[in-house]
This record gives structure tokens, C-alpha cells and sequence, in this order.
């Protein structure tokens, strides 16, 4: 009875801390465009889009919103519910495998309501044929009955926006794309950017914070603010535990080093893979799954997670025959590379 109590008291801990992180990431969430950090030219092309359409009383139209995991997809959904002063509806692709999941979304909708649609690429392919109807003609076929029987009945939707968000944006079939009314990339942020954004969290959370520790933090943050707010919490915390709360960079630099983030922002499954690449496998070339394996990881999970920052900073590149560290990679884990083979440009020329 008494293991039972200190498990549930333990799950009961873990949940409280699970909310404690989205409640702290929903407060450092801006509001307005005007609070939103970075981005500056989807957020202007973005506003342009709502401008006209509160100037004609109409739902925007359908915005997707493209890029890496952590850039503010979420975010800008919930600013363009706020700005049209439109309620706003949130669901995923992954939890809508049947077209009957979808249509009884849609026929719940309000006129003017925003529908957030995340991981758009991962719906099933009878949501998405119902959502080509949807987003261009505003109705759905309800199919009634089985077989010969069948009958289709019209059911008309109110106009709404749907904004759909995507890590693959390839992943999308052409005519789900050719329905959204604008489309924004979204880019990784500059160092001054993510300065800006641990700054403006840092006040939100009433966390003291030197300005050498706020660029710290921004230059090991891989580019994204999800992680940059992240990584200030953590720092926060060391400050608090092991210091008096003033977030200095001594503390900064402590707390990172303790949680394994080096000076590029690579964490330990960044570095593990660059190490098993070089050690295990010469540099490469190495297909992901053998890596994979070789590291006791998800092939899915290196290719999501670890790959796109080490190829953005050079450290590691793709190649039909595989991974491969480039020299930078080698550098970087403290090993020299080999010497680069000589290519038919580099040789003399001869003498025929």
C-alpha cells in the first residue's frame, strides 16, 4: 500500500512538473505581431494578410506555415486568433486518421473561427481529400448508409480559416498546398534575434540576468527560441540552487556545461554522432540507419533532431553514399581529419 501511495504521489510530482513547463512556455508566448521577435518578413506579409481582411469583414484566408520544429508556428496561430479576434480551434494531423474525425471538426466550427491544424502532412489521405472541399468550397459530403446504398448529403460550413503547420512541407500533395492563400517559411533566428527573446522571457519570468549571460544564451541556442527559452529556464535554476538568482555569465556558462550544451549549442546526441561517426566509421560515408544502430537511437530521431542542426553548421554533410563528418565535424570532437584526397583538378597536367 505504501509503494502504491509514493507511486501515485510520484506521478502526481511529474504531472505538476509536466504543467509547469507548458504553463511557462504559454506565458512567454507573445500576443500581438507587434510582441512578436524575428521573422520580420513573414510577420509583415502575415499582417498585410489580416489587415485586409478585418478591412473587408471577412476570415482570412487559409495560411500555412512552414518550417523546423520551435520557430513559432504555434505561436503565430494563436497571434492571428488574437488579432482577428477570432476564437480558435487546435488539433493535429496525427489525430485525425479518418475523414469522419475531420468532417466532425469542421461542421463544429463557428463562422470566422480559426482552425489550427499541426503536423498537417501527417493526416490520413481520406482527411485530406475532405479537406479539399472544405477549404475551397466550405462544405463537406457527409456519406450516409454502405455500399449500393450510399448516399452523399451536402453539409454546408461556415467560413473559417484554416492554418495549417508543417515540419515537411514536401510531405504535402500539391493540390492541399495549392489551397492555402499564403504560405510562410519560416527561417532559424540570428543570434541577436534569440538574444532579444531570452531578454524578453527573462523579464516575464522575473529572472535578473546580465546582458553577457542573455548573449550566451542566445549564441547556444541553436537558432530556435524554443530552445533559448528552454535553456534560460535551466540556467534559472542553476542561478537559484547554486548561486543568489542573478543569472551572471559564470552561472550561465556552469549551468549549460552541466546540461551538456557546448559553445555551438550541440548537446550529447549531436556530439555522440559526430563521435561514432568519426571513431566508429572513419568520417564515413555511413548510411543513418547503420549510425542508428551503432548509437542504440531511432534512425527518425537523428534525422529530425540531430541532422538538420549539424548539417546547418557545417559539422556534417549528406552524400549519396551516406553521413559523412566534414573536417569541422572532426575539429570540433578534438580530432585532426584526414588528409583531403587529391582531386583531377589539383593534378599537374601531362606532358602529352
Amino acid at each position: 500500500m505504501m509503494e502504491e501511495s509514493e507511486s501515485l504521489s510520484s506521478n502526481f510530482a511529474d504531472d505538476f512538473a509536466d504543467d509547469n513547463e507548458r504553463n511557462a512556455e504559454l506565458a512567454l508566448r507573445p500576443k500581438s505581431l507587434g510582441e512578436f521577435v524575428g521573422q520580420k518578413r513573414v510577420a509583415s506579409q502575415i499582417n498585410l494578410v489580416l489587415t485586409a481582411a478585418r478591412a473587408r469583414k471577412t476570415p482570412a484566408d487559409h495560411i500555412l506555415l512552414s518550417g523546423p520544429p520551435g520557430l513559432g508556428k504555434t505561436t503565430l496561430a494563436m497571434i492571428i486568433a488574437n488579432e482577428m479576434n477570432a476564437p480558435i480551434r487546435i488539433t493535429s494531423g496525427p489525430a485525425i486518421q479518418h475523414a469522419g474525425d475531420l468532417a466532425s471538426i469542421l461542421s463544429s466550427l463557428v463562422e470566422g473561427e480559426i482552425l489550427f491544424l499541426d503536423e498537417i502532412h501527417r493526416m490520413s489521405r481520406p482527411a485530406e481529400e475532405l479537406l479539399y472541399m472544405a477549404m475551397e468550397d466550405f462544405r463537406v459530403d457527409v456519406i450516409v448508409g454502405k455500399g449500393a446504398g450510399a448516399t452523399a448529403i451536402p453539409l454546408s460550413l461556415p467560413h473559417f480559416t484554416l492554418i495549417g503547420a508543417t515540419t515537411r512541407a514536401g510531405l504535402l500533395p500539391s493540390p492541399l498546398r495549392d489551397r492555402f492563400g499564403f504560405t510562410a517559411q519560416l527561417d532559424f533566428y540570428n543570434d541577436m534575434e534569440l538574444s532579444e527573446i531570452v531578454k524578453r522571457s527573462a523579464e516575464l519570468l522575473g529572472a535578473p540576468i546580465s546582458e553577457e549571460a542573455i548573449l550566451e544564451i542566445g549564441s547556444r541556442s541553436r537558432g530556435t527560441p524554443r530552445v533559448a527559452n528552454r535553456l534560460l529556464r535551466r540556467v534559472r535554476d542553476y542561478a537559484e540552487v547554486h548561486g543568489s538568482g542573478q543569472i551572471d555569465l559564470e552561472s550561465t556558462s556552469a549551468a549549460l556545461t552541466m546540461y551538456e550544451v557546448d559553445l555551438l549549442g550541440l548537446d550529447r546526441l549531436d556530439r555522440t554522432l559526430l563521435e561514432v561517426l568519426v571513431t566508429k566509421f572513419g568520417g564515413g560515408p555511413v548510411g543513418l540507419t547503420t549510425l542508428a544502430m551503432s548509437m542504440g537511437e531511432d534512425p527518425e530521431t537523428l534525422e529530425s533532431l540531430a541532422e538538420p542542426f549539424l548539417l546547418r553548421t557545417g559539422l556534417l554533410a549528406r552524400t549519396p553514399r551516406g553521413r559523412v563528418a566534414t573536417p569541422s565535424g572532426w575539429l570540433h570532437i578534438g580530432k585532426t581529419p584526414p588528409p583531403a584526397e587529391p582531386s583531377i583538378f589539383d593534378m599537374p597536367p601531362s606532358d602529352a
